[in-house]
């Protein structure tokens, strides 16, 4: 039978022929239209297939489903990491591994999924390899997460000599002070400003806090030249450098965007800036400048005996007053709006600095760094701040080789224990036990009142925080507590964990105490949801606080 007699046989092939001719006159762009939408539609189908089919390593923990190809569950952990994880908790046990823009990051939850995450070895667990395209681009070359692991534990330490209890005394003035100041010139306190009206006037949570935390860091730690130079000048570097610290740039280190242009300029200035004080400050060393990191960076040496290079020094005092400023000033506004929130535990907390500062006429005197140490309800309210809205609510760590995972942290699957693969990603969520409400009660409640009980699960975490039943470590920075297996670890845990601890309670502590003791606060809306869109975690709008001069009875 002839081709043409088949046709005219077999109906079927005749009208696909005639489609066929006539999709032939389709114009081609239609066709690229038609490639442009189905394309898309076609690898989210291949992608849903392949997570079916494709063959898996029974060690590899369970893989969180997503639709789209590469993007993963970067959208879902994006908008609410705490509903991704604690749904994925449910779902998938305390382990999971989930695609995060073409990066596979397995997640460790609970408090023994800190401990994997947190306190394991450097070697394995590598924080550098985290973080430097996010760091590094901000603070600047060969420090913290630019240089050797060895290194980095040495310029911890010159740091931490730099934060003493001496200076920690001379900082308590400074701070007081700066707030003072603050509140009797900047425009949003103007009717604070007049002792004559008793009307209530605003504040935005995150510009107030933000400027004050910014202002007594540069008076205390950074030095008298650094905090007379804070004109509309330096605040522009700042923020332009401040642009460049956004999830945006944890993800990719450099993109042909303005903003990473102005976080590349702003760095060199701002390390020019510092480099230029440092020069002065060595040609003039008997000034007053004994007090700040500067003074004490410049004294330290290298085991090899070399000295920091200036552009070390210039480099660790970004990173001091960068890190600082986020994480303080973070948390003094979730604080603000809680206890604005709360009238009574603002009023407590007054009422606890009248008991201890009290003069015989109602007025208070100054504090000093040994009277904040004894007051139980301001330093309840911090550390309930900090267990509900710690500043970082993800911890990463880029795995160097293949590491099992324990059975106590997730139990074996049928093929045997599971293994965190090499050249992949480890998380630890310490905010997810931070308010797992099977550890603490109506754990995602603010209730500063839980930390007074002894006997109670944040005196038990925090014990486990600070104490470690004795557990102590020196990873070359000095002794500290490991704290990576207690449910509360504001500050991180381990190797890593932040060393400027002391002087964000020193600072947070004083300038709350300073607010409550001068205005009563009140919240016009509940508070605040989280912004998971920042780096830091943040509160969304509104948060305007309301507030009037405290009348002294």
């Amino acid at each position: 039978m002839s081709y043409s007699a088949f046709n005219a046989s077999n109906p079927l092939s005749y009208v696909w022929s005639g489609n066929l001719a006539q999709a032939q006159q389709v114009p081609s762009f239609r066709w690229m239209i038609l490639t442009l939408v189905n394309t898309p539609i076609l690898a989210i189908f291949f992608n849903v297939i392949w997570q079916k089919i494709a063959p898996r390593k029974g060690s590899d923990p369970p893989l969180v489903f997503h639709w789209l190809p590469i993007i993963g569950s970067a959208i879902w952990y994006g908008n609410d990491p705490i509903n991704f994880f604690q749904t994925c908790q449910e779902r998938y046990g305390n382990v999971f591994t989930f695609i995060l823009l073409g990066r596979k990051v397995t997640v460790a939850l609970s408090p023994k999924g800190s401990n994997f995450v947190l306190g394991g070895k450097s070697i394995a667990f590598n924080a550098e390899g985290a973080y430097t395209h996010l760091t590094t681009p901000v603070f600047g070359k060969d420090v913290l997460y630019d240089c050797p692991n060895e290194v980095f534990m040495q310029q911890k330490k010159f740091v931490k000599f730099g934060l003493t209890t001496e200076k920690f005394r001379a900082y308590v003035g400074m701070i007081e002070d700066e707030v003072d100041e603050y509140m009797k010139k900047d425009p949003s306190f103007r009717t604070y400003q007049d002792n004559d009206i008793n009307e209530w006037g605003s504040f935005d949570a995150i510009r107030g806090m933000a400027e004050i935390t910014i202002l007594t860091a540069s008076r205390t730690l950074q030095g008298p030249e650094v905090r007379g130079s804070l004109n509309k000048t330096f605040s522009q570097l700042y923020a332009d450098l401040d642009g460049g610290f956004t999830p945006l740039n944890f993800l990719f280190a450099n993109l042909p965007l303005e903003s990473y242009r102005k976080r590349d300029r702003a760095q060199k200035k701002m390390s020019d800036f510092y480099v230029d004080i440092i020069t002065r400050r060595k040609h003039n060393p008997d000034g007053d400048h004994h007090y700040d990191m500067i003074a004490s960076l410049l004294d330290q040496k290298y085991r090899n005996g070399d000295k920091l290079k200036d552009h070390e020094i210039a480099h660790l005092l970004i990173a001091l007053l960068m890190g600082g400023q986020h994480t303080s000033s973070a948390t003094l506004a979730w604080a603000m709006l809680h206890l604005a929130s709360r009238p009574d535990v603002a009023d407590a907390l007054y009422n606890e600095q009248v008991k201890r500062f009290g003069n015989p006429d109602r007025s208070l005197r100054p504090m000093s760094y040994e009277d904040l140490r004894q007051l139980p309800i301001l330093d309840s309210v911090i550390r309930e701040t900090l267990r509900v809205h710690p500043p970082i609510h993800s911890i990463m760590r880029q795995v160097r080789e293949d590491v099992p995972v324990p059975a106590t942290l997730a139990a074996p699957s049928k093929d045997g224990i599971y293994v965190v693969p090499k050249d992949t990603y480890v998380l630890a969520s310490p905010l997810i036990s931070q308010v797992d409400s099977r550890i603490w009660k109506d754990g995602a409640q603010w209730q500063p009142s839980r930390w007074n009980d002894a006997d109670g699960v944040a005196a038990q975490a925090l014990h486990a925080y600070t104490d470690e039943a004795g557990e102590k470590i020196d990873y070359g920075f000095g002794v500290v507590s490991k704290g990576t297996e207690s449910p509360y670890q504001p500050f991180g845990a381990g190797k890593h964990r932040c060393i400027g601890e002391q002087f964000a309670y020193l600072q947070i502590g004083t300038i709350i105490a300073t607010v409550i003791r001068r205005l009563e606060l009140r919240l016009p809306n509940p508070v605040p949801e989280h912004n998971y869109h920042t780096l830091i975690l943040m509160p969304k709008d509104p948060k305007s606080i309301h507030y009037r001069r405290r009348k002294i009875e």
